[in-house]
């Protein structure tokens, strides 16, 4: 069978069984969260934008947020039959794109969205199992549903496997 693949693009998501392979580009102060069940080889990815729904206005598209895209993508993966208490997770972006003298909020986005990530993976159970977040760098990333693993390409730092 080929692989599959499907790219997410910002505040979006997709979930697929094995061997579908899950694509993000442009990560920089976004987080990307996978979330994969290893029996059933059923993935997710969210391509998150901001920390909290509950802290601004306009919040209708639910995929843009940490809490609320998390939450969408559980329930996506388990109507495909993956067992919530068997998911783990693999996280990366969340870069400090632009250099501040400001130590203000708004420019440590990328900061607050890899806290409320650990946050809301924490409160729901879902262990991080590999990370690659910070720095001052974009990050493009692939998810293989097959094996697990976390490819994620940088420009200036490399490729590797997570």
């Amino acid at each position: 069978m080929e692989n599959k693949i499907y790219r997410v693009g910002m505040a979006d998501a997709k979930v697929t069984q094995s061997p579908g392979i899950l694509t993000t580009i442009g990560l920089g102060s976004c987080v990307g969260i996978v979330l994969y069940d290893p029996i059933t080889k059923i993935s997710g990815l969210v391509h998150i934008m901001l920390p909290y729904s509950n802290k601004i206005s306009d919040n209708s598209n639910k995929l843009k947020f940490a809490d609320t895209g998390i939450q969408f993508l559980i329930d996506e993966m388990i109507k495909l039959g993956a067992n919530s208490k068997r998911l783990v997770s693999k996280i990366a972006g969340g870069s400090q794109m632009f250099s501040s003298k400001l130590n203000s909020d708004i420019m440590n986005i990328g900061e607050r969205n890899v806290t409320a990530t650990k946050e809301v993976l924490e409160k729901i159970g879902i262990p991080i199992v590999a990370e690659d977040v910070g720095g001052n760098y974009g990050r493009t990333i692939e998810f293989y549903s097959e094996d697990g693993k976390l490819l994620i390409k940088t420009i200036g730092y490399g490729i590797k496997y997570i």
